[in-house]
């Protein structure tokens, strides 16, 4: 019995084990790191109890941002070229400092910041603007297009992870389980001003976290999907991304609202436009984003007819 107890726990590690990805972008002055976690467990069951319904469930193995984009990485990405980003500045200098997560940004700007990732490693933007700066849906003729997400081309290795990846990411778990909560809990997290301690989370606070002491980690290893800032979906609020400038889905809660805004019950719907205090993101990626193209390719064959876009 004690070989079956210990393949077991070691059968248990390894569904929970954690794998962390570190991309470098940049150089020189201007090079900084983005730590990666793998969502694994692909074709989930999706959850049904939370918002939207159901949510959750995503074909294949991607990767999160573990922590919320820093200012340090927005600045050094304006640094190596003009990305039209301009960060939120308050009035208390510690809430600008460099590991602080990246505060005012808009869905447009947070875009903007993902294609250059995309451009800057050789991959293909992930989102469609124009000579103007305005942004544009993708259309048949496009490389990459795919009918059921109008908003992101299917060849970039970057993006804004949409309604059902960040859902996963936050509230799934990598034996298929669903938390209320994305601290790998049904019951509320306990409201630090930081710290990595289990089941915490930066709520109810009147200070910011750096991205990397903001609270428990979830079941799959993300940081402060829950507190510290509100994070910009790549999904519209209504589901169907086909117009570019409709309202699009914030999750998460910021560092001064109470707990309930954290939960899975709750999603938000913004302005693209929208430069907030309270709003931030996060980054997605799929490592062999042609390998992924041709899954969702099919899967827009079989969602012929189907409007709803996750």
């Amino acid at each position: 019995m004690r070989w079956y107890f210990a393949l077991l726990v070691l059968g248990c590690l390894s569904v929970n084990a954690q794998t962390l990805t570190t991309e470098t972008f940049g150089s020189g002055a201007n090079q900084f790191t983005i730590d990666f976690v793998t969502i694994g467990n692909p074709g989930n069951a999706a959850d049904t109890t939370g918002s939207p319904n159901p949510a959750g469930s995503v074909a294949y193995t991607y990767n999160i941002g573990k922590y919320e984009v820093s200012r340090d990485m927005i600045d050094k990405a304006i640094g190596a070229g003009a990305l039209g980003i301009q960060m939120f500045v308050f009035s208390d200098p510690d809430r600008n400092t460099s590991n602080k997560p990246a505060a005012g940004i808009s869905w447009y700007e947070a875009a903007r910041f993902v294609n250059y990732l995309n451009i800057s490693s050789g991959s293909t933007a992930a989102y469609k603007f124009d000579v103007s700066g305005n942004f544009q849906l993708w259309s048949a003729g496009d490389t990459g297009y795919t009918a059921n997400n109008l908003f992101r081309n299917s060849l970039a290795k970057y993006f804004l992870p949409n309604n059902d990846e960040w859902y996963k990411a936050a509230f799934g778990s990598p034996i298929g389980s669903w938390y209320n909560y994305p601290t790998g809990s049904d019951t509320p997290p306990a409201s630090v001003s930081g710290g990595k301690d289990v089941d915490t989370a930066v709520y109810g606070q009147s200070i910011i976290a750096d991205i990397d002491n903001a609270g428990g980690l979830s079941s799959f290893g993300t940081m402060a999907q829950g507190g510290n800032l509100r994070e910009w979906i790549e999904t519209s609020w209504d589901l169907v991304n086909d117009s570019p400038t409709e309202n699009r889905t914030i999750r998460g809660g910021p560092w001064y609202n109470p707990v309930d805004a954290l939960s899975s019950a709750q999603r938000f719907s913004e302005n693209p436009d929208l430069e907030e205090s309270r709003n931030g993101f996060r980054v997605a990626m799929v490592p062999e984003p042609s390998s992924l193209s041709l899954l969702v390719a099919g899967g827009a064959v079989l969602m012929a007819g189907r409007r709803r876009i996750s």
